[in-house]
C-alpha cells in the first residue's frame, strides 16, 4: 500500500515530474465542466443509494469519485488537468489554500479507495462514518463554488 505523503512533497514531485499540466485552451470550456457535474449528481444519488443499503465499498468509492469529479470540474476553471488523483488534490489544496481544505483527508479517503480498488481491502460502517460527516461537507462545498462559477 502506497504511503502518505505530505502536501510539499506530494505537490513538488507532481510539479517535478508534468504530473500537473496547463489545459492549453484558451477557453474554459463551460459544456465539459457542467456534464462532469451532471455525472458528479448522478454518481451521488447511487452513492447515497449504496450507503443506505450498507454496501459500504460501493458507497464509499462512489462518494469518493462524485469528490473526484467535482474538484476535477472545479480546477476547471484554473485551465489545469492532473495526471492522477493525488497530483489534482495536492494542486487542489495548495493553490486553493484559501478554502482551508484537510490535505490528510484526501490522503486518507483516496488511499482507502485505492486499497479497495487494487488490493482487494474491504471497507465497514466504521470506516464509512469515519468520512462521512467531511466528505458530505466538501461535496456540498464544490457544488456551491461550481454553481456560483457557472453563473
Amino acid at each position: 500500500m502506497p504511503r502518505f505523503k505530505e502536501l510539499e512533497e506530494a505537490y513538488n514531485q507532481c510539479t517535478r515530474e508534468g504530473k500537473v499540466l496547463p489545459i492549453p485552451e484558451s477557453e474554459i470550456n463551460l459544456e465539459r465542466v457542467q456534464n462532469i457535474i451532471d455525472i458528479a449528481e448522478e454518481d451521488l444519488k447511487l452513492a447515497k443509494r449504496a450507503v443506505k443499503d450498507k454496501l459500504w465499498n460501493s458507497g464509499y468509492k462512489m462518494y469518493y469519485d462524485v469528490l473526484r469529479e467535482l474538484v476535477e470540474a472545479f480546477l476547471s476553471f484554473d485551465k489545469i488537468k492532473s495526471w492522477n488523483h493525488q497530483c489534482l488534490f495536492a494542486y487542489l489544496c495548495k493553490k486553493h489554500s484559501d478554502l482551508e481544505l484537510d490535505w490528510n483527508f484526501f490522503e486518507k479517503v483516496r488511499t482507502k479507495r485505492n486499497g479497495i480498488n487494487y488490493y482487494g481491502d474491504k471497507i465497514n460502517e466504521n470506516d464509512w462514518k469515519d468520512i462521512k460527516v467531511q466528505i458530505t461537507l466538501y461535496i456540498s462545498l464544490f457544488r456551491e463554488r461550481l454553481a456560483e462559477r457557472l453563473k
